[in-house]
């Protein structure tokens, strides 16, 4: 188990301030941690190291995944939420990042702004890791990644459909960590959702140079066929509840049921699979889902055999746990 020397003391903003080698590095690197872990060997590879969490948006999977992957190699962890920080309020975002960086060894950061996780990397004097913003989500694209080499032994030359809300924060970590590791990527989304075209040039760009492609399209049954992997994501993100009619209006026929799986032609052969970042509104048993059903992925999906779901779930640990011992050791 070697750790890329090439990321030690830096940052993840985004998956472009890594190359297509670190990418499949730190994969490779969380696979090899989590095959550690299931065998009972407790690491010490970030003993001694503290961690901060520093959250503006609630969560449970990024929250607690830092938190164990922290505890498994032997560093301390530190949650800090906005109700309890003086961040952006009474005090800069700078300040912040300077006073932290004197106390911790690394800081993973959940919020809105893609600036803020900028600032603080500029400022803090550690690395800094992306748990989310508006603009990206680093992490989760490669607990994906995993999950995706984990039932299939390779990533070059598989198929990734998403389907929903194109524009999101998953979306745009996923077309990058897609081009970067040789996988077609498919972004199936209304014309209103669109990605950015910058991002779209940028992400083709990368997956010409790896022997794959990038396709943007708005038909979904048109987009299945020949997928290994169909993916999708909330339709209304944190801090967009107002949108939520329009979403709706926009997306009911992006959501990802068994008709569209069968699609796909890979049911049978066991060679497709679902994946969802989570939280998944796919039955009755949240405050928005009792009055409107499931909205971008029905029960049945969820709970398939072909969901691998909460294997995604899980790998955020190894993931970033790989991300700290890289960059920390």
């Amino acid at each position: 188990m070697k750790s890329p020397s090439s990321l030690e003391g830096r940052s993840l903003l985004s998956l472009r301030d890594i190359s297509c080698e670190e990418l499949v590095q730190l994969v490779d690197l969380a696979a090899s941690l989590k095959q550690k872990k299931r065998g009972g060997t407790r690491g010490s590879e970030l003993e001694r190291k503290s961690i901060a969490m520093l959250f503006e948006k609630a969560s449970t999977r990024t929250r607690c995944a830092t938190s164990v992957a922290a505890a498994d190699e032997g560093a301390h962890s530190d949650y800090l939420d906005a109700k309890g920080m003086h961040l952006g309020k009474k005090e800069s975002v700078a300040d912040t990042a300077r006073v932290l960086g004197r106390m911790f060894d690394g800081i993973m950061f959940r919020g809105y702004k893609q600036q803020t996780v900028q600032t603080l990397a500029e400022c803090s004097g550690v690395p800094v890791w992306n748990g989310l913003t508006d603009d990206c989500h680093p992490t989760q694209a490669l607990a994906d990644l995993l999950t995706v080499r984990e039932h299939f032994g390779e990533l070059k030359g598989l198929t990734l459909l998403y389907v929903g809300d194109g524009r999101n924060n998953v979306a745009n970590s996923l077309m990058l960590g897609c081009a970067m590791a040789g996988m077609n990527f498919v972004n199936c989304t209304p014309e209103e959702l669109m990605p950015a075209t910058a991002l779209v040039d940028a992400a083709t760009a990368i997956a010409a140079g790896n022997g794959c492609e990038v396709t943007i399209c708005s038909d979904p049954a048109g987009a299945a066929p020949g997928a290994n992997v169909v993916y999708t994501d909330v339709w209304v993100s944190m801090g967009e509840e107002d949108k939520m009619d329009e979403r709706l209006r926009l997306l009911r026929p992006y959501q990802v049921n068994m008709a569209l799986m069968e699609k796909t032609g890979k049911l049978a052969s066991d060679e497709v699979i679902f994946l969802h970042c989570l939280p998944a509104f796919h039955d009755a048993d949240t405050d928005l889902t009792r009055e409107s059903g499931a909205l971008e992925v029905t029960d049945e999906v969820f709970g398939a055999g072909f969901s691998r779901v909460f294997d995604e779930a899980e790998n955020r640990v190894h993931t970033i746990k790989a991300l700290m011992v890289a960059t920390l050791t």
